[in-house]
């Protein structure tokens, strides 16, 4: 059997209607779409979400929320996370992106304190957690704001 071989299960496809051929077809004259008024015109669609002109559901419901348009987004890394690293490093947003500890970087890193924190390590990032500076220095390493 070849791709151009294929055919679709028998009964599984419908024959278009071919309207307004004739009165014996039983979708002559109108074509299925009854008298007058504004389906039976061409282009006469209702639009989602129209209600004859009753105000519609969504404008009667109220308003909700707010989407802060300079609103930042940190990434997020726990102190655990750095474990990986030697003694000594450099810890950069671009290191942690290369290293696919984080996927993206947003308005900046931002560093929490989970975790454990072995290694001793020059972080540098955005903003960083009360609890995780105090694990990286108390492990030895510096922090930078970037």
């Amino acid at each position: 059997m070849k791709l151009h071989e294929l055919k679709p299960a028998e009964g599984s496809r419908f024959a278009r209607r071919r309207v307004g051929r004739g009165y014996g077809s039983g979708l002559g004259k109108t074509s299925g779409r009854g008298q007058k008024g504004q389906k039976s015109r061409s282009g006469g669609k209702i639009r989602p979400g129209f209600e004859g002109g009753q105000l519609p559901l969504l404008q009667t419901l109220p308003k909700k929320g707010f989407k802060n348009p300079t609103r930042k987004v940190y990434t997020i890394v726990n102190v655990e996370k750095l474990n990986q690293f030697e003694n000594g490093t450099e810890v950069t947003p671009a290191l942690l992106l290369d290293k696919k500890v984080i996927k993206k970087l947003n308005d900046g890193v931002k560093i929490l304190g989970e975790g454990k924190l072995a290694a001793k390590l020059t972080v540098k990032a955005t903003k960083f957690s009360a609890s995780a500076k105090e694990a990286i220095e108390s492990a030895g390493g510096n922090i930078e704001v970037i």
